[in-house]
């Protein structure tokens, strides 16, 4: 297909939604029991990686990134997610503190979009997840010099070659102190669901205080 073909099937293929409502009554008070709610859903729908999310970050002149990660756990009204502290996004967050994460489930229709402050978890919660990952998981997140150049493949495979040498007689891999995870506070979420003739339904949560204010905004 052509650059050219591409255009203009963008521009010319249209499909519309489901008629499938999303209201401020029907919602839980709670964003998070309303997220599980969801999630549960997508699950029911074998949606593949239910979990894969849009995390988007900026560094300290506002110039943003994106990629998919997992969204791994709910701790403490935050949503986690784990990386290596030196890849880029870990430097963005260093540098600007905030992200946005969206969570695209397309055969629901549905979207959930968090933003808000972000910070590290406690050690003990890095461990804990490190520890139940694969060993594989494990010797990657020590090889791997994320968003760092690299030479060619061989040398990430040089590397994790050296790091399964090291840890052959290990039973509990180490989690390295450069990795580990990241909570995303939000003080918006929003639950947006697909509707005919591009009129979707947008239900956004708003923290005040310790509370949160259930709005209703246009598509």
């Amino acid at each position: 297909m052509s650059l050219e073909e591409v255009k203009n099937y963008m521009n010319s293929i249209r499909r519309d939604f489901a008629d499938r409502p999303l209201n401020e009554n029907s919602v839980k008070d709670n964003p998070f029991e309303q997220y599980a709610t969801w999630f549960e859903e997508a699950v029911n729908s074998q949606i593949l990686d239910p979990s894969a999310m849009n995390l988007s970050t900026a560094d300290a002149k506002a110039k943003p990134t994106s990629r998919i990660v997992y969204l791994r756990d709910i701790i403490d009204s935050g949503i986690v997610f784990y990386t290596n502290y030196n890849s880029q996004k870990g430097k963005n967050l260093a540098e600007n503190p905030q992200a946005s994460a969206t969570l695209f489930w397309s055969e629901l229709e549905r979207q959930i979009r968090f933003e808000g402050e972000v910070e590290k978890v406690a050690d003990e919660v890095s461990d804990k997840y490190f520890a139940a990952r694969p060993k594989e998981s494990k010797i990657g997140a020590w090889a791997s010099h994320q968003s760092d150049v690299l030479a060619d493949r061989k040398e990430l495979e040089e590397q994790v070659k050296f790091f399964t040498e090291k840890f052959k007689d290990t039973k509990d891999i180490p989690r390295p102190d450069f990795w580990g995870g990241y909570r995303l506070i939000p003080n918006r979420i929003e639950f947006w669901q697909g509707r005919p003739s591009r009129l979707h339904d947008r239900i956004v949560y708003l923290k005040k205080d310790n509370d949160w204010q259930i709005v209703r905004v246009n598509p």
